[in-house]
């Protein structure tokens, strides 16, 4: 790791909990600071913060009392998913402090080749592969995916070296705390509307994507989606980075693009459409996304066919689950917004659907959505956003429609409801938050599911 004082001997005050809080509550430590950490669940309910207590970091749970900004704190570090409308974060930008996310702490001694990926789609896709692409290339290196995906990067940044590699998932959320943070190589894979309750404006949220290359120089490298008109017009105003462009409807010069046939690198064939084992367009963007950033890294054309021929999905993206009496089983819990929907009903072209949809109401309707339910055969809604949904899948025609309230109920009606040779796909559309902590334990609670129906068939 790098050498860095700015935090020794500094109030220091940490905001939530999580891995992230966890990680860096103890870095800040580890780094000579006076550590306060402040989370909202009671101590006796909070084995993160008792975890914290053992480890001798003062730590106050069961409210957030503003009388804490009393005792001067240089900087407020603060959970990615807590929003800035919280009178704790209102408070410390009132009193004029920096509020931060755990990101810029790692980045300050963080020592290595930094790459970070962002978008509103596909970020964990391309992530997980950039990284075995690299773990491929650079057998004798550490290669970690990290962020939002894998370890955070407070947790292993203290044990970083310059031969390191760090590709990692950033969110709107982390990125809206940094001040320094700069990787080496960002790529934006892709802009729509999301996180609208947590940004307020579309706008707003937009701003925090492009965050990720604020700080980089001319040195450094930027990898974006072409295809996306608003993106690349943006990209060419507020980036000093190099701009590596990628493709999937257009022949380019410079960076990474397809054709019907293969995929290629500044004109050079790198790997066939034939390697590629997951379904849809969008991962043919995610692969050309991580083969430009590992090209500019120098890795070979092999170490990517290899890679990329044994990456088979990532977990709860369009990932297949289970074929029962000839209906296939997909969960793509992470499509926490309709594009992500939108992209995974494409993936499957013109075959029967069955859609199970529903989830947190952010405020938004459906109406985007319609177009995209034409193969849609059955539509199960469920959760706090059902009413709208079902109100989209009548606009749409859709031949059944069912509302239930929870998910078990949802998967058991798609699966009655369904006929020899569809596609059962959960793609929810909605965040998870009205009845589950993460989509995670949404994704896995469907798998669960499907896989009490293949007993019960069997």
């Amino acid at each position: 790791m790098k050498l860095y004082t700015g935090f020794e001997n500094q109030r220091i005050l940490v905001l939530g909990l999580a891995k992230s809080g966890v990680s860096v509550a103890k870095l800040l430590n580890d780094l000579g600071a006076f550590v306060t950490v402040n989370d909202q669940k009671p101590l006796e309910e909070n084995p993160q913060a008792q975890e914290l207590v053992e480890a001798g970091i003062r730590v106050i749970t069961g409210s957030h009392p503003l009388e804490l900004f009393e005792e001067s704190f240089a900087c407020l570090v603060k959970n990615p998913g807590i929003p800035y409308s919280n009178p704790m974060i209102e408070k410390a930008i009132e009193l004029g402090l920096p509020v931060y996310t755990e990101i810029e702490v790692a980045y300050r001694i963080l020592e290595g080749n930094l790459i970070g990926i962002t978008g509103s789609n596909g970020k964990t896709t391309t992530t997980t592969i950039t990284s075995m692409i690299l773990a491929e290339e650079f057998k004798n290196q550490k290669v970690f995916a990290a962020g939002n995906i894998g370890l955070p990067l407070s947790q292993l940044a203290e044990t970083s070296t310059p031969s390191d590699f760090y590709v990692t998932e950033l969110s709107s959320f982390q990125l809206m705390g940094i001040e320094e943070f700069k990787p080496k190589i960002a790529a934006i894979l892709n802009l729509s509307t999301a996180h609208i309750d947590y940004h307020g404006t579309r706008e707003a949220y937009i701003e925090a994507k492009l965050r990720i290359t604020e700080n980089q120089k001319e040195s450094d490298f930027l990898v974006y989606n072409a295809d996306d008109a608003e993106l690349s017009q943006l990209v060419k105003t507020i980036s000093a980075a190099k701009l590596i462009p990628f493709s999937r409807t257009k022949a380019l010069t410079l960076g990474a693009y397809s054709d019907e046939e293969n995929l290629y690198f500044n004109g050079e064939k790198v790997i066939s459409r034939t390697s590629i084992q997951v379904p849809g367009e969008q991962n043919v963007e995610n692969i050309l996304a991580a083969i430009a950033i590992t090209k500019l890294l120098g890795v070979s054309n092999q170490a990517i066919q290899t890679a990329v021929e044994a990456f088979k999905g990532v977990k709860h993206r369009t990932q297949f689950v289970a074929e029962i009496n000839s209906r296939r089983f997909y969960n793509d819990s992470k499509a926490t917004n309709i594009t992500a929907t939108q992209t995974a009903l494409r993936s499957f072209g013109n075959k029967d659907i069955v859609l199970i949809a529903g989830g947190l109401d952010r405020g938004n309707g459906f109406e985007d959505l319609i177009p995209d339910l034409s193969s849609v055969e059955t539509m199960v809604v469920y959760g706090q956003t059902k009413d709208k949904l079902r109100e989209a899948a009548e606009t749409a025609h859709i031949p059944t429609i069912i509302q239930v309230d929870k998910l078990n109920q949802a998967v058991n009606l798609a699966y009655q409801n369904s006929q020899e040779g569809d596609i059962v796909l959960f793609s929810p559309a909605c965040a998870s938050w009205d009845q589950y902590e993460n989509f995670e334990i949404r994704g896995d609670e469907f798998i669960q599911l499907v896989e009490q129906i293949a007993n019960l068939e069997q």
